[in-house]
């Protein structure tokens, strides 16, 4: 007897009167049938790849320690092996621009001046339905040449510009722990990386190759090298599916896990044939850190997150032991955010912060980073300036191969080589920042303007996580004005109380009602306070996220 037929995908939790237009565009049949595949293949091993995350933590937490992995070390020693040639689209990458999929952005960043865009249904996109689905509209719209966008504010108009100026995509979908309510097989949903990568690759894949380019992704919050293993299989399926040549899809890891730095090697190798390079993702990646230990005691207690620049010991470890991987295998290494927003009433203020991003890149493109990411199309001149400087006319830099960078196991973890200390102006900001955006999350933006900086669901993660951590360990403040005064719920919910009514005097009580305060103030205490660590608080945030 032949195998019964697999179950087929259900629309679920769509409110009728708020379906996304289109959408039966983006979710016809063929593509549906496709997702079921993808499901069925590839969820098992996935679920079983988040339990064996879940027994790594344990693991940590019982040890504080963290390695290089001894049965892999056979694939590290051995010197032969590259991954792929980039193709022509992704052999300069100088400057990328971050982003959500929204029409005015993906717009802006395709018009940008970078020679890519991380086009995001990840951690700047609330995956709210119509995000869900227009995202995938938007991109299609652009590749087809049909997008435009009036401000309904302004009144400005936005349209393309010509083909070969404009950068190329990579797409990142949600990370594996986050599931797709909307979209079910017998009542289970399915995960939103297979819905986001699989709904873009199966619309997208031979429209791309037509345009000279092809499907390319990012992926996020990877752990481990059997995770990179899964994607690489989904890969091959997914090409030989559609018809495509094995080969054609390219992805970009994100090294923003702290288990993830420990096997950038075996990364590379298990996506070796679809590989295009590596990325350092610093708030995420301090996330991380904090996750995994952050009941270690007071040498993994970390100091305010703007403490934590990349030149702390533990972080040029990181992002130096990611340029030397990279080069070693013929790979792009991509560095780390410039998330200042330009703000042209402050001249002088401006003026400071656009050095420091010029700095930051200038040391990137020093230490043999081949590219670079902005949040703002105004940053984009600048770190190509920085990475001018340095590549000239070449492409890349990755015949630097970095031979005098020898990263020891403990390196990566030695937090206790800062001096800085958490304050009390460290805790203030922590709060407020989650706050505000949770608050924007719980409204369906995921790239959020706050003092300044464009932050996404990383910047919410690492401050909750820290508040959790400053708890837990007992942190105690030195500095003048709050010297002895030590980090207890009692006052994490006194700072929070006062963040909140600030923001309601300053918002106005008609704009405070008509938003979600409440809820993030209430959702930033929960996954701050909770004994029960979440994961990640966009678990119990999308549950009452609404569309």
């Amino acid at each position: 007897m032949s195998a019964p037929a697999p179950s087929p995908l259900a629309l679920a939790h769509v409110d009728p009167a708020r379906v996304p237009a289109r959408q039966d565009e983006v979710l016809t049949d063929a593509a549906l049938a496709f997702l079921a595949e993808l499901h069925h293949r590839f969820t098992p091993r996935r679920d079983e790849l988040l339990a064996r995350r879940a027994e790594r933590r344990a693991e940590i937490a019982r040890t504080s320690t963290l390695d290089f992995l001894p049965e892999t070390a056979h694939i590290r020693a051995d010197d032969s092996w590259r991954v792929a040639e980039a193709p022509a689209a992704l052999t300069d990458r100088r400057v990328e621009i971050t982003g959500p999929t929204d029409r005015k952005m993906t717009i802006n960043a395709l018009n940008s001046g970078a020679k890519v865009w991380l086009a995001d249904f990840e951690d700047a996109s609330a995956p709210t339905w119509e995000n869900v689905i227009t995202g995938q509209l938007n991109l299609t719209d652009a590749y087809e040449r049909r997008i435009d966008f009036t401000d309904p504010r302004s009144g400005k108009s936005y349209a393309l510009k010509d083909a070969a100026e404009l950068a190329t995509v990579v797409m990142r979908p949600r990370g594996w722990h986050l599931d797709e309510r909307h979209l079910t097989v017998d009542g289970k949903p399915v995960p939103g990386a297979l819905v986001d990568f699989g709904l873009y690759f199966f619309r997208n894949a031979q429209r791309l190759l037509d345009l000279g380019k092809g499907p390319y992704f990012y992926l996020p919050k990877t752990e481990s090298h059997l995770e990179a293993r899964l994607w690489n299989d989904v890969f091959v399926f997914a090409q030989d599916y559609v018809g495509i040549p094995r080969g054609t899809v390219r992805a970009t890891v994100l090294i923003e896990t702290i288990t993830a730095a420990y096997e950038m090697e075996e990364i590379l190798y298990e996506l070796r044939d679809h590989a295009s390079g590596l990325n350092a993702g610093r708030w995420d990646y301090l996330f991380s850190i904090v996750k995994n230990f952050r009941d270690g005691g007071a040498k993994f207690v970390l100091p305010d997150r703007n403490a934590v620049t990349m030149t702390a010991p533990f972080m040029r470890a990181y992002t130096e032991l990611l340029v030397r991987t990279c080069h070693k295998r013929g790979a792009h290494a991509i560095g780390g955010m410039a998330a200042f927003i330009p703000n042209r009433r402050d001249p002088e203020a401006n003026e400071k912060a656009l050095a420091k991003v010029a700095n930051d890149k200038d040391r990137e493109a020093g230490d043999g980073f081949d590219g670079s990411w902005v949040a703002h199309p105004d940053l984009v001149p600048i770190a190509r300036a920085s990475f001018d400087a340095v590549l000239g006319d070449r492409p890349n830099q990755k015949e630097r191969l970095r031979e005098d960078v020898d990263v020891k196991a403990a390196a990566l973890i030695a937090i206790d080589s800062l001096e800085a200390k958490p304050t009390y102006q460290g805790l203030v900001d922590a709060v407020q920042v989650g706050i505000r955006y949770i608050e924007a999350w719980l409204r369906g933006l995921g790239a959020v303007a706050i003092f300044g900086l464009m932050e996404d669901a990383a910047t919410a993660e690492i401050s909750r996580s820290q508040i959790w951590q400053w708890v837990d360990a007992g942190v105690v403040f030195e500095e003048d004005g709050h010297a002895g005064e030590k980090v207890t719920a009692e006052l994490v919910r006194s700072v929070a109380a006062t963040a909140l009514a600030d923001i309601r005097a300053e918002a106005g009580e008609e704009a405070f009602a008509a938003g979600r305060w409440q809820q993030a103030h209430d959702l930033l205490l929960q996954v701050a306070l909770d004994a029960d660590y979440a994961d990640f608080l966009t678990l119990p945030a999308y549950a009452v996220l609404e569309g």
